[in-house]
């Protein structure tokens, strides 16, 4: 059975997507405009603004004669966070305490909340379970050299509705809905600055919900007898995907950004960046490159952005050179052709095209890409036979032509050909691509 931990590092990439933006420091333009996806305002405000909203609501199709379901809310509260100057025996706010290789900056942090519910699915058919949960709010103070930081979180109040329903049809299927309101007050005016209303939301809001004696059907790709129960069983503001482990169907990871099924975070990811998985050579590559002034402002910004910069100042070497090259794409998997296991060539048009051979360009009529215009007719050198899982042959070439051949080769920046899509001209004699 399919554990809530199992999901907890995909669910957290969804928690804290656009948390911080590169170059992660509070004072840049970026990360004065935050929070984005999954957002619930209290309902005084978003009846006042139609671009925000209080509530979400996903629906699942439940297969099983007496499930019981297990529903964990998730989402961010916001902490405002300022700071604050020693001055003899007082404090007085100020825009940046410098504090060695720290220089501390007023940032709006925010605290992970998580709300559970259980019951039995025949329980809440027809008139559903309604709970209200209530968020303390927090005061706290840390103390650091020079001064202090002083964290402020407003109370909030939230509320989700579990209901079911049984689906007529000789299939067994049971609709499950869950609702997520923000109810907490507000008396602010509306409409008013963003920022403030943040103060009192519900942040990135998703849910997870995990079966005992059922299972759930795909929302996404549904058996062929179930799509027209899923046109007909619509989410609002929440994308329920099948998570865990391929195969398993006993959990849902309803999110606020669109997710495959059984969506997993790139084993070769080992820093959360906040913005986009895909990219952790580039912003790894980025982060190093901070001034030792820039360093200090994404120390004092949050301690998360701090931990950011520990974690990418302490890569080693080799978890680096794993982050290059990870592309996945079609059958998710790419990798070079070992002589152990396949001849490190692939036959093209009779020819033996090799490491080192000489190819002319000529795209196929499948790519769609502009770029590939300027690369019909040119030469290049085969650096690299690859294959995929599906067997399929790949060649990732250089441009012969290239002022850069050496660098490109150095650092693997290979332009990549079916073997249909180039045409053999022989070896290159004055020495090979390593």
């Amino acid at each position: 059975m399919t554990t809530f931990e199992e999901v907890r590092p995909v669910a957290d990439a969804v928690l804290y997507e656009g948390y911080s933006l590169y170059p992660y420091r509070a004072n840049d333009a970026k990360n004065r405009v935050r929070w984005q996806f999954g957002v619930l305002v209290p309902e005084r405000v978003a009846r006042a603004d139609s671009s925000e909203r209080y509530r979400v609501m996903a629906q699942m199709l439940v297969e099983g004669r007496s499930p019981t379901v297990e529903v964990r809310v998730r989402f961010l509260q916001v902490q405002r966070r300022t700071v604050q100057q020693r001055t003899g025996d007082t404090f007085e706010e100020v825009a940046v305490l410098e504090a060695g290789d720290t220089a501390y900056l007023p940032f709006d942090e925010a605290v992970a909340r998580e709300l559970d519910l259980r019951a039995a699915v025949a329980d809440v058919e027809g008139g559903g379970l309604h709970q209200t949960f209530e968020v303390a709010g927090e005061h706290s103070v840390e103390d650091v050299p020079g001064g202090r930081l002083a964290r402020e979180a407003r109370p909030l109040r939230a509320t989700v509705d579990l209901a079911a329903d049984p689906v007529a049809g000789p299939y067994g299927v049971v609709r499950v809905r869950v609702e997520v309101c923000n109810a907490t007050d507000w008396e602010g005016a509306v409409p008013g600055p963003r920022e403030e209303a943040l103060r009192s939301s519900l942040v990135a809001v998703h849910l997870v919900a995990r079966l005992e004696g059922g299972a759930f059907l795909s929302m996404t790709d549904p058996p062929e007898w179930a799509s027209r129960l899923v046109e007909e069983s619509p989410s609002d503001g929440l994308w329920p995907v099948l998570g865990g482990q391929p195969g398993s169907r006993d959990l849902v990871l309803c999110s606020p950004i669109i997710l495959p099924d059984h969506a997993q975070v790139a084993p070769e990811s080992t820093t959360a960046f906040f913005d986009a998985t895909e990219m952790d050579e580039m912003l790894s590559l980025r982060t190093l490159t901070l001034t030792e002034e820039e360093k200090r402002a994404v120390r004092g910004t949050d301690p998360h952005t701090a931990a950011l910069l520990e974690q990418v100042e302490g890569l080693p070497a080799d978890v680096l050179d794993r982050l290059h090259g990870a592309v996945r794409y079609l059958s998710q998997t790419a990798r070079r052709v070992e002589p152990a296991e396949r001849e490190d060539s692939v036959e093209v048009a009779g020819v033996r095209v090799r490491q080192g051979s000489r190819v002319l360009l000529r795209p196929g009529s499948r790519r769609s890409d502009a770029q590939d215009i300027f690369l019909a007719g040119r030469t290049a050198l085969v650096a690299r036979v690859m294959h995929d899982v599906d067997g399929g042959d790949h060649l990732a070439v250089v441009l012969e032509d290239d002022e850069g051949l050496d660098l490109a080769v150095a650092h693997g920046r290979y332009l990549y050909f079916a073997p249909d899509e180039v045409e053999p001209l022989g070896l290159r004699h004055e020495g090979q691509p390593t």
